[in-house]
């Protein structure tokens, strides 16, 4: 017997569902995110991940791998709800808009960029506080991460904690328009699910798939954003806007720099896209059938 066909969500549910998917994502994967932010912001020799690892753990302790933890906690739920939740809101828009009755690929990479720039602009100051708190050459500064908050604002201003918006639009538009678009591809081509085992794996493979190669599309972005957010008002601003930046950096460090972080990346994307979908699906069959099917 196939799985039959699920109900949208309403709006709360699926906040809910994405802010359950998110923070599990986060938890497990969070301390390959501090060795990518590392890699990203150095100019220096590049360092592999194992290496890296131990430098920290050995240097500094292992908590520093959960170093700045807390802004992104707290953004989160709303974060990756706000990815999902934004993405079935545009995907009904864009179907009325174009009288389309069925989602297409250019229809799922369409809405995964709308939801990636609704996503940006919510998250921009959280992710600005993480960047600082993960840079080894902050470790005196900030004792944690309300202290980052208060000492940014009171010495940069409150709209520095907008630095690098532009950026973040550009690498969350990018990531959330390859992996939307991917999974419905992946999706297609899978066998389809007969059992509810089967569609988690489903959802499992299409999720990882769909964030390695989202990971692969915005990395560059990802660097720019890394070094925009990281300045702190110190010397010249050397990066501001995103391409003349990309170009900087391509021109004075070569284009291999652009993907510095990447294996660390895709590490935690790829497999954290997996894991994303598969909770986010998980929740969102819980509550379609504790809490609408009985209706």
């Amino acid at each position: 017997m196939t799985v039959p066909v699920q109900q949208p969500l309403p709006f709360h549910f699926q906040f809910l569902a994405g802010a359950v998917a998110g923070v599990t994502e986060i938890l497990c994967m969070y301390p390959l995110d501090v060795v990518k932010t590392r890699a990203q912001l150095s100019s220096g020799a590049s360092t592999g991940i194992i290496e890296s690892f131990k430098n920290i753990i050995s240097k500094e302790g292992p908590a520093t791998l959960y170093r700045g933890i807390a802004a992104p906690i707290l953004v989160e739920a709303p974060k990756r709800a706000t990815k999902f939740a934004a993405n079935e809101q545009y995907t009904a828009l864009y179907k009325k808009m174009f009288g389309m009755e069925k989602v297409t690929q250019p229809l799922a990479i369409a809405t995964g960029i709308s939801a990636g720039v609704t996503e940006a602009a919510l998250i921009v100051p959280f992710e600005l506080v993480k960047i600082r708190m993960q840079d080894p050459r902050n470790a005196s500064k900030y004792t944690g991460t309300a202290d980052a908050l208060t000492k940014i604002i009171k010495q940069e201003g409150p709209l520095a904690l907008y630095n690098g918006l532009e950026s973040t639009m550009w690498r969350h538009a990018i990531w959330n328009g390859g992996y939307f678009g991917t999974i419905f591809m992946i999706k297609d081509m899978l066998p389809k699910a007969e059992t509810k085992n089967e569609l988690l794996r489903n959802n499992f493979i299409a999720g990882t798939i769909g964030g390695t190669f989202g990971t692969i599309l915005n990395n560059p972005m990802d660097v720019v954003k890394s070094r925009v957010q990281g300045y702190s008002g110190e010397g010249p601003k050397k990066y501001n806007w995103a391409l003349p930046s990309l170009a900087t950096i391509a021109k004075e460090e070569g284009v291999a720099t652009l993907y510095r972080g990447f294996t660390a990346k895709v590490l935690r994307l790829g497999p954290g896209g997996g894991v994303l979908l598969v909770v986010f699906e998980s929740v969102s069959s819980f509550l379609r059938k504790n809490f609408m099917d009985q209706k």
